[in-house]
């Protein structure tokens, strides 16, 4: 699992730029044998400013912001 892999899942960016996904989203999809690392690595992307932490019905939720 690399970051390429969250950040593909959370958009693409010809088809929903300003996509938004929930965390159980993203841990469904990505497997949750995998969350611990998931976690480290949405760190990390928020800390670089390529990904930002909002809120979607009332969950957390990640939308990508920088290329």
């Amino acid at each position: 699992m690399k970051k390429i892999d969250i950040l593909n899942f959370i958009t693409d960016f010809r088809r929903s730029p300003n996509s938004i996904k929930t965390y159980r989203e993203l841990i469904s999809h990505l497997g949750t044998q995998h969350e611990p690392s998931i976690n480290v690595m949405l760190d990390e992307l928020q800390k670089s400013k390529v990904v930002k932490q909002t809120e979607l019905n009332g969950e957390k939720a990640y939308q990508v912001i920088s290329r």
